[in-house]
This record gives C-alpha cells, structure tokens and sequence, in this order.
C-alpha cells in the first residue's frame, strides 16, 4: 500500500479509498498496528547497522564459546577422537606428536614412581638376614633332614640370630638397646611359632597291616586336619587363655593372618593352628624351646612348622617379614623353605619421599585423565572401539592402576593400626604378613603397568612404517604360528609325559609334572644335567635326551624360525613401497623453519642461495632443500623447470620467473582459502555449523541481513546454467576423445598378443 505525506500531517484517503493515518516528519503512526516509530531513510540505514552488529556480536559470542568448548575437547585429542584427520597432515601430526609428548611424560613419572619405592637397598637387607637363619650357626635350616634337628637348630641358630645381647668382646648391651639384629635391626614384637598336625585317623591301613599297624597320619589335606588338644594340655593349660597355651588348637578368626602356598609339596596351609609366642630375650625362649621338646610338642601328627617374625630398620627405613617353614611329609623327614618379604610401608620420612608422593599424585591425575580419554572414545566408537589391540591395553593398563591404588590405600591404613597395636602390646606378636603381602602385590601390579606401559609406546609411534615392523610381522604370522604351536605342543606334551614317568621317581627336575615342563623348555634354551638323565637309566635317558634334541631343537624350533623369518621379509618389502602416515622429521623442520619465519631470522630463500655471486647454483638448491625435507625428485624437477639454459644455476631472469610462479601460486591458494570461507559463511548463514553439525546455528528466517548476504555469496559461488553447459559439452567430447584412445590401445595389444602366439 503507498503512503501518502504531507507537511501538515492532515489525513486523506489513500488510493483504494481507505483512510489511513499519515506518518509527520517527528512522529507518526504504523498503517497496520498504530505503533509510533521514525520512518525515514536514516533510521532504516540505523536498523540495517544495528542489525548486523546483533549479528556481529552474536557471531563473536559463538565464536568466543566455541574456542573454549573445542580447547577444552582438545585436552583428550586422539586419533580416534578427531573425524577430519585423513584430510588434514599437519592436525594429523600435531595430534600424534601431543599424544606422544603426553604419554612419554606419564611413562617418565611412572617409572621414577615405581623406582623410587625401591633399590638394592632392599636385596642387601634380605640377603643378610637370609644368610643369618639360613645358612649359619651349627645347625642350619636349610640342612634340616630330621625332627629332632629341628630343636638343635631353634636352641641354638635360631636363639643366636635373634637375641644380640652382648658386643663382640663379650660386654653385655645396655638393656635399652637390646632387642636388635645385628645391632642395627629393630626385632618388633615377640617371635611366633606354629604348627599344623593331622589326626591319628586321618588314613586307612590296608587290612594286611591292620593288626600290626595301629597309627596312620597322611598327607596334609583340610579335612584331616587336626584341632583337638593334645600333649601336656591338661597339666599347663589348666588357669590359662588359650593365646598362651600351644597345646591348644586355635582357628584363623583367633589368629588372623595369611595361609601359605608350599612350593615344595604343593600344599596350601591355612593360618590357624598351635602357637606359642617366644621370649623378648634369649634366657626366656630358651626355657620355652626346653620345655616344648621335652613334651614332645612336635609328633607324627605334624606336618608344617612356622617360625614366624619381623624386623624393622629404621636407618634404611625398611621391614622384613620373615617366615621359616619346615614341611613333614607323611613320608618322614624334613622339607625346609623359607620367605623373607622385604617392603617400605612407612612413607614421607625424608624430602625424597615427598617428591616420590607428588608422582604418586601426578600418576593419579594421569589415570584420570585416561579414563576420560578412554570413555570418550567408548563413546564415539562404540563396540568397535574393544576391536582394537591397543584399546583393550589401555583399559588393563587402567584397570590395574586402579587395583594398584587400592592396595596403596590400605597399605597405607593398616600400617597405622598395626603400629598402633603393637605399641600397646610389645610382648605379643607383631602380624606385618598381610601387609608385606598386599605390599608385594602392589609392586607386582605397578611391575606390570610399567610393562605394558613400555609395550604400548608401539601405539604412539605407528606413524613410521618401520616401527610397524614387529606388531606386522607377529600379525601376519599368526596363523601359521597357531598351527606351528598346535604340533609343538603335541611333540612337548609327549616328551613331558615321558620324562615324568621314566625319571620322575629319581631325578628332582622330573618329580612334578610342571617340573617336567620347566625343565624340558630349559634343555631348549642349553640347561640341562645329561647324567643325571643317564645315572637314572643308562637305556632311556640317553635316548629321551638324544631324540627331544633332534625333534624339538633342530626340527621344530627351526621350523618357528623359518616362519618368523619368512614373514618379516614379506612385511620388510611390503613396508618399504609403503608411505608413512606422516614424516616426523619432515614436520619439525617445516615447524622450525615457520618458526625462524616469524621470528624473522631466515633471509629471502633464493637470495640465500647465490652466497653473493648473483646464482643460485646446483648443489646450494638441493643442499638448502634436503634439509628442508624435500624429496630428491622434486628438487630436480623444479630446478631442471627453471634452468632453461642447462648451466647448472639460475641467473637473475631464471630467478625472477620462480619468484613470479611463486608468487601466482600463493595468490591461487589465497584465493582457494577466501572460497573456502566464503562457502563456511554461507553454510553458517544458512543455519548450519560447518564444524559442529550437533549445534544449532541461527535459522534463516530470522536473520534478513544474513539472508541477504548469503543470496549475494551464492550469486558469486556459483555458475550459470550458459557456462554449465559448456562445460558439460567440453567433458563430452574429451570422454569421446580418450574412448577412441583406448580403443586403439586395445586393437594393438591383441595385434602384439596375435604375433607372439604366430611366433
């Protein structure tokens, strides 16, 4: 509808008749809603401005948050995180390279961490100590063969080894100071010992001994074990608690404690059973040892004996739990062992410890930081994410961190109250068992983690080929490595049993069947003992011997070589031709170079070549370039380009056309970037994020300005429908060309094909 002014602002009719109210210089009135507002040129310009500074705002907000929304992304960056990395070299490298840089810092800190919480420190500790209740005094304990040897060696090494009470000129110690091994080792608590036994009845004598065979004892097992009182339990029992009678059974609830996996005979012994708690000094244990053997503490019934105690060091700041266990088989005799478990369960003693306590805190950061990682990646990737070798790693490699840090926290908490009950109770026996136990599995965990933390730096540098040499080959050989172990197995399994029935009654190494299996994987490596073999049955151990080598070292094993060796020559050929995802090498120079670039300290290229003689010779170009990273061919054929007159150097004409190309090519990749843009503007424009398609743009039809914007971009973007068509009649005729080409090409092959079959 038109509007009609006046300088009066009277009103009057407008065209069709209609009464309309007219709009004044300083005020007037809206035709359709009576709004008073300005209706001159200026003030639309004005809301055209004020509209496109909404935008410009609205587009600097978005921007602003999108910048810390895809920086806080960018802290768990991958490779399996980022979609647009096969299109992008350089995003592509930088992540790789962060990733790297990142993960070889956590594996630096892992490795101080674990490092730090030991030395040889605690070899040293352990190997004394071994070495006093082991193997020294008259009787020593890995010389045990008798039960009666047992008391010789408890009254006298044991007694010796534990109580110093006078220097070496033979003056008594201070009181105050005694209670120390070797003058240094702090002895907590009082030491323990504790057997097991197994009933009368435990067995069944066959019906031919029954008149003359009245006692049967057997082999440890759960439900023959003994529980009931026995000895001189009525006479020194009588008045007392049970905890000070050793003739009175008492359960694992009572004495807390771990049960004990024998190596020898295999069996597991739980931690009840009779205990009594020695003296705090020699004259003490020594009337409690007297009067145990003279009672017959020990019998047939026994079958495992504990001699259990813990030293402290406090100048080392170590403890070392020690267990001596004497096994009697129900075949007579003695199987002595022994465990000593040297651990640091006191921490932040001295400033290492609390730079050892900050990579702990760091390594915890870390971890959370991968589970992060990994859950954004679950997430992305979904079921196909548990398809991928090293994913599956890094969730073992957290996995444990996390068993690992538990076990550190209750460490950590039962030190405290072990300490706390000990001071309480100094005669009593100090348990430190659980907690060397959960102390060495820790350090078994972190052993692995670290491991496999060493394993998985093959993930972060897959990008070069040749580091890809080994995970290829063990991959492509896996099928026939798979058959190859299915024959082994067949062949070993075979000599296994062989050699544990043939030699198992007489030769040590063949007495278990996982001994068997130790020892013949020992012979492959160049291990073995032959006349024991040969002193065992002069026939067939000389032939068990003769035929397991033959088989197994010159046949099979060189068949696994030969598979090995095969596929890595494949893989090696294969892995030559083939591209690396990205130069490494390549990268840090183009990064050094833009560095010195901005910093302004590289001169004009060709101008650094001609070393002030107006050239650019031959062997300056490629020099300058093969540092850069530029292949050799490309080097020549951009040389060979510009020097048109064949001399070897580029003059000052030659020069200027590269400057020239140069310079025309910068301007073209200029103008590939401005299309580009232009094109995300549109997009944006339109509604759409370009880069994030789950977030919502600002929809068309509430942006004019932008509409018209993106109408005058798509004007310029796109072609007509006149200059479609040439092309399009331009791509026909080159298609008809290069199908006459090939046409001809084929007619020639079959002619050559015709002759040679002719001749």
């Amino acid at each position: 509808m038109s509007r009609a002014l006046s300088a009066g602002g009277s009103s009057q009719a407008t065209d069709d008749g209609e009464p309309s109210h007219i709009g004044v210089k300083n005020g007037a009135y809206d035709d359709f809603d009576g709004v008073k507002r300005e209706d001159s040129t200026d003030t639309i310009i004005k809301e055209k401005q004020n509209d496109a500074q909404r935008i410009e705002k609205f587009e600097k907000d978005r921007s602003f948050l999108g910048k810390i929304g895809s920086g806080f992304r960018g802290l768990w960056a991958t490779r399996l995180t980022e979609k647009d990395l096969s299109g992008n070299p350089d995003k592509y490298a930088k992540t790789t390279i962060r990733e790297l840089i990142l993960y070889v810092i956590f594996l630096a800190n892992i490795i101080i961490m674990t490092l730090g919480n030991t030395s040889t420190t605690h070899f040293f500790f352990t190997n004394v100590l071994q070495k006093l209740f082991v193997s020294s005094g008259p009787q020593t304990w890995e010389d045990l063969n008798q039960m009666d040897k047992f008391w010789d060696y408890a009254e006298k090494s044991l007694v010796d080894g534990l109580y110093w009470e006078h220097w070496y000129n033979g003056e008594p110690i201070p009181e105050e100071d005694t209670g120390y091994i070797f003058f240094e080792n702090k002895l907590l608590g009082a030491p323990r010992i504790r057997q097991i036994k197994v009933r009368n009845d435990s067995c069944t004598v066959h019906n031919d001994f029954k008149d003359d065979i009245l006692a049967c004892h057997s082999n440890y097992g759960k439900n023959a074990e003994d529980k009931a009182p026995f000895g001189a339990f009525d006479q020194d029992c009588q008045g007392k608690y049970k905890s000070d009678c050793p003739w009175a059974w008492r359960s694992e609830d009572e004495l807390g404690g771990r049960s004990y996996k024998s190596d020898q005979l295999g069996f597991t012994y739980p931690s009840s059973g009779y205990t009594k708690e020695l003296g705090r000094n020699k004259t003490k244990t020594t009337e409690i040892l007297h009067d145990l053997k003279k009672d017959l503490w020990i019998d047939r019934g026994t079958r495992a004996l504990f001699v259990d105690f813990t030293v402290y060091n406090p100048n080392i700041n170590l403890f070392c739990v020690v267990k001596l266990v004497a096994e009697f088989p129900a075949t007579g005799g003695v199987i002595t062992s022994q465990k000593f478990s040297t651990v640091k369960l006191l921490k932040l003693k001295e400033g290492y410890d609390y730079f050892i306590l900050a990579t702990e805190i760091i390594y915890i950061a870390f971890i959370i930081y991968y589970c992060v990682e990994e859950f954004l990646e679950i997430k992305l990737h979904k079921g196909a994410y548990f398809k991928g070798f090293w994913n599956i790693v890094d969730l073992i490699v957290i996995f444990l961190s996390l068993c690992a840090f538990s076990f550190y926290l209750y460490r950590n908490t039962e030190i405290d109250n072990k300490l706390d009950a000990l001071m309480e109770k100094e005669d009593s026996y100090a348990d430190f068992q659980s907690l060397a136990y959960w102390e060495g599995v820790y350090m078994y965990v972190m052993a692995i983690v670290v491991f496999l933390a060493w394993i998985k730096l093959f993930k972060y540098i897959s990008f070069n080929t040749t580091m890809n040499q080994l995970s290829e080959t063990l991959s492509r050989s896996a099928k026939d490595v798979g058959g190859f172990m299915i024959m082994f197995l067949i062949v070993f399994l075979a000599y296994t049993q062989l050699g544990f029935l043939i030699f198992g009654s007489q030769v040590e190494d063949f007495s278990k069947f996982d001994k068997c299996v130790y020892t013949l994987f020992r012979i492959i490596l160049g291990d073995f003992n032959f006349h024991q073999l040969e002193n065992a049955h002069n026939i067939l151990g000389p032939i068990f011997f003769i035929t397991y080598v033959f088989f197994v070292f010159f046949v099979l094993l060189n068949m696994f070589l030969a598979i090995i060796n095969d596929t890595y020559s494949e893989v090696k050929e294969d892995l030559a031709t083939r591209k690396s995802e990205f130069d490494l090498g390549a990268f840090l120079k183009k990064g050094y170079n833009g560095m010195l670039t901005k910093l302004k300290l590289r001169k004009d290229r060709l101008k650094a070549y001609t070393n002030n003689d107006d050239v650019v010779d031959w062997d300056e170009w490629r020099s300058d370039l093969k540092l850069r990273g530029v292949p050799d061919a490309e080097i020549e054929a951009v040389f060979a380009k510009y020097d048109k007159d064949g001399d070897m150097v580029l003059n000052k004409e030659e020069r200027n056309k590269l400057r020239a190309d140069l310079l025309k090519q910068t301007a073209e990749i200029t103008d590939e970037i401005d299309d580009v843009k232009d094109r995300q503007e549109v997009g944006e424009a339109l509604g759409f994020d370009m880069h994030q398609p789950e977030n919502h743009g600002f929809a068309s039809d509430s942006n004019p300005l932008a509409n018209e914007l993106m109408l005058e971009k798509l004007n310029k973007m796109f072609v007509s429908n006149d200059e479609f068509t040439i092309l399009s009649r331009r791509v026909d005729r080159l298609e008809h060309h290069v199908s006459k080409i090939a046409s001809r090409i084929d007619s020639i092959v079959n002619k050559i094909e015709t002759f040679d079959k002719v001749n």
